[in-house]
C-alpha cells in the first residue's frame, strides 16, 4: 500500500494514463514525467500494477491493463 503522502502522485499517474490510454512508459520516464524519486516511483508503479490498473510489459514498460 502506498503511503498517504503519495496519494496525490498516485492520482496524477492514474490521471495521465486515463487521459492518454495508449501511454507506454518505462520506469525512468515515469520518474521524469512526474518528477519522482526512484523509491517513490517504484512504490507507485507496484501499487498500480497490484490493483491491475497498469501492467508491466516484457519490454519493461508500463501500460494500462485494460488497453490492448
Amino acid at each position: 500500500m502506498v503511503a498517504r503522502t503519495h496519494v496525490a502522485e498516485l492520482q496524477l499517474i492514474r490521471g495521465g494514463y486515463l487521459e492518454i490510454p495508449s501511454l507506454c512508459l518505462t520506469r525512468g520516464q515515469v520518474q521524469r514525467f512526474w518528477s519522482l524519486d526512484h523509491v517513490t516511483s517504484e512504490a507507485l508503479l507496484a501499487e498500480l500494477v497490484s490493483v491491475r490498473f497498469l501492467r508491466h510489459t516484457t519490454l519493461d514498460t508500463y501500460v494500462r491493463a485494460d488497453v490492448v
